[in-house]
Order: C-alpha cells, then sequence, then structure tokens
C-alpha cells in the first residue's frame, strides 16, 4: 500500500511541476493530492471488495474509479474559463484529470501503465513548450464582428 500510494504523489508532485513552474493555480501540492486521493480511494476499494468476496458478498469496484472519473471532471471543469477570446486552463484540467489517472492506477497495482503514461504526459507538457519556442508565431486570424465567445461575465470583446 505504501508503495502504491508513494508512487501516486510522486507523480502527481511531477505533473503538477511544470504547471507550477509555469504559474499555474493547480501545481504539485494539487496534482499530488489528487492523484494521492485517487489511489486510496482505489486501495479501498480493492480491499473492501477482497472483504466483502471473502465473506460471501458481492461489490463491484470499478464502480468507484467511474465515481472517481466524475468527480475530477467536474473539479477540472472547474478550472476551466472563458476570458477575451481564449480558453484558459484546459492543459492544467487536462493535467489534474492526468493526476487522478495516475492515482487510480497507482492505486490499483498497475505500476507498468502508471510509468508508461506519467512518462507520455511529462513529455507532453514539457517538450510541448519547448516547442513553441522553436516554432514561428502564427499570426491571429482576423476576427469576425460579433463571432468572439463571451468571457466569464457573459460578454463577448465587442461588449467589453
Amino acid at each position: 500500500m505504501l508503495l502504491r500510494l508513494a508512487v501516486a504523489a510522486a507523480i502527481g508532485l511531477a505533473l503538477g511541476f511544470e504547471r507550477e513552474w509555469h504559474g499555474h493555480d493547480a501545481g504539485m501540492r494539487t496534482h499530488a493530492l489528487v492523484a494521492l486521493s485517487s489511489a486510496m480511494i482505489t486501495i479501498s476499494s480493492l480491499l473492501l471488495f477482497l472483504e466483502l468476496k471473502h465473506e460471501g458478498g458481492a461489490s463491484d469496484p470499478l464502480r468507484v474509479i467511474q465515481g472517481l472519473a466524475q468527480a475530477i471532471g467536474f473539479i477540472a471543469g472547474g478550472l476551466i474559463f472563458i476570458r477575451g477570446r481564449g480558453v484558459k486552463n484546459m492543459t492544467t484540467a487536462a493535467s489534474l484529470w492526468m493526476a487522478a489517472a495516475v492515482g487510480i492506477g497507482a492505486g490499483a497495482g498497475q505500476f507498468g501503465l502508471v510509468a508508461i503514461a506519467a512518462l507520455i504526459a511529462i513529455l507532453l507538457l514539457t517538450v510541448d513548450r519547448m516547442l513553441s519556442r522553436l516554432m514561428p508565431k502564427l499570426a491571429e486570424p482576423p476576427s469576425e464582428e460579433g463571432s468572439s465567445m463571451p468571457n466569464r461575465r457573459g460578454a463577448t470583446h465587442a461588449d467589453d
């Protein structure tokens, strides 16, 4: 159990490091806590499943994973907002979702899957930034009047 929880927390920290390094709200502690809590809930579900099975009862630990996915989707969705013409915090929400998946995998003891997915996720978070610095900036397409998306208050850029 200690190994499962430690792997989840450590990879959550690694995922959150990139977000914190770039000044985003959901940083190292948030990612580590999401991964750790997902691992704990998964371990608890598996232990409860074994206990109930031993006593002749029935349980479905996959329902816990479904509930975790819904809960983290709600939290991640709360991070995303529209400001002016852009959508903000999409990558932070996705990396938080990844931290939950890492926690679920670590809690289930699926360390190979966790290692491969975490490596790919960390590469995606870091390599993308490096490549974007090397690529020439693309010009923003001209916006059509009235076609911009609303900001958090519901006003379009033209209404500001």
